[in-house]
């Protein structure tokens, strides 16, 4: 670790290999705390090239425990996070909307590090159970059309990194890497990303697999469809710019996708806009989320995606698909 940490700092660049045999080792416990918590650090400090982030990929699913839900067509919806936004949990109430519209959705998420409730905070204060049994995944895409995958229990190899991650309290190149290794390998992936670097690599490891992919960065800095602006759109025929008025619709203001300060306010404004009360604004950022899922996998336009949406969180199908999800956590 020495040799890898003198030659980061002087700015040189490790090999995918070299990146890969870095993680293998961490998860064997090879190095220390404060060894860790530097080579995590040095990525903060400059940008990762896209040999390391394949390198760092190809360990963890290599690592992970694998998940077979080759028999669903599902899509991952998941954001980086680390965009130091703090807005509401909009990728995770995307995924109910799109299960409610019929698209099936095997979620991968972890706890929040540097914003106040990630996917799992929310989901695990309003009930939802995680497990890795694949019977019970199973059995949630076929009830529920969405099954909760959460990242520890699939990627246990990362134990030694976790509590690190916790204590720096910023964003890592971990953050890169969560949509890149959901255990389920699904064979489509929304994928919000912080930068418009970031998407130019997801894109460049994307097209050299066979994943039917959608990658967005909103151009104001958000990890998703913001609607605060405008966003690039990068699928695997074509990219995008997408503005509001592209759905219809008027520019949202940061604040109305505010997020809260607590996992308790977070889960509150979750359940508020999965029952049908949120606002205009709120409505509209996950319906432009879901809209892009749905039309990944069926292939349909955006704006048939954004109107089958609507009707999923309108119509209480998407309320369906989390309460289905609920019930089965508590059997």
């Amino acid at each position: 670790m020495k040799d890898i940490l003198n030659r980061l700092i002087n700015q040189e660049s490790i090999s995918t290999e070299e990146a890969k045999r870095v993680l293998v080792n961490i998860s064997r416990g090879d190095y220390n705390q404060s060894q860790i918590a530097s080579f995590l650090t040095v990525y903060m400090m400059r940008s990762i090239t896209i040999e390391e982030l394949r390198g760092f990929r190809d360990a963890l699913l290599e690592l992970c425990i694998p998940v077979d839900l080759s028999a669903y067509n599902t899509i991952d919806l998941c954001g980086t996070g680390g965009d130091g936004k703090n807005t509401f949990n909009i990728s995770t109430l995307a995924s109910f909307v799109t299960a409610g519209a019929g698209v099936l959705v095997s979620k991968h998420g972890n706890y929040g590090v540097s914003s106040v409730s990630g996917s799992s905070n929310v989901l695990e204060h309003l009930g939802i159970r995680f497990s890795n049994d694949v019977d019970f995944l199973k059995d949630c895409l076929e009830k529920a059309g969405i099954c909760v995958m959460h990242a520890p229990l699939f990627h246990p190899a990362m134990k030694h990194v976790a509590p690190i991650r916790k204590e720096l309290g910023v964003k890592t190149f971990f953050n890169m890497l969560g949509p890149m290794v959901n255990p389920a390998f699904p064979k489509n992936q929304l994928v919000g990303v912080f930068s418009l670097e970031l998407l130019r690599m997801y894109n460049y490891l994307y097209q050299s697999s066979d994943k039917n992919y959608c990658i967005i960065h909103a151009l104001d800095g958000y990890d998703e469809i913001s609607l605060t602006g405008s966003a690039k759109v990068v699928q695997n025929q074509q990219e995008y710019i997408l503005k509001p008025k592209d759905l219809g619709l008027e520019p949202n203001l940061p604040n109305f996708i505010y997020g809260g300060e607590t996992v308790e306010s977070a889960a509150k404004i979750f359940t508020h806009i999965l029952m049908g009360q949120g606002s205009d604004a709120q409505n509209h950022t996950v319906c432009a989320n879901a809209a892009l899922a749905i039309s990944t996998v069926d292939g349909c336009s955006l704006e048939e995606g954004f109107d089958r949406a609507k009707t999923s969180l309108k119509s209480g199908k998407a309320k369906k698909a989390f309460n289905t999800l609920l019930k089965l956590s508590k059997q």
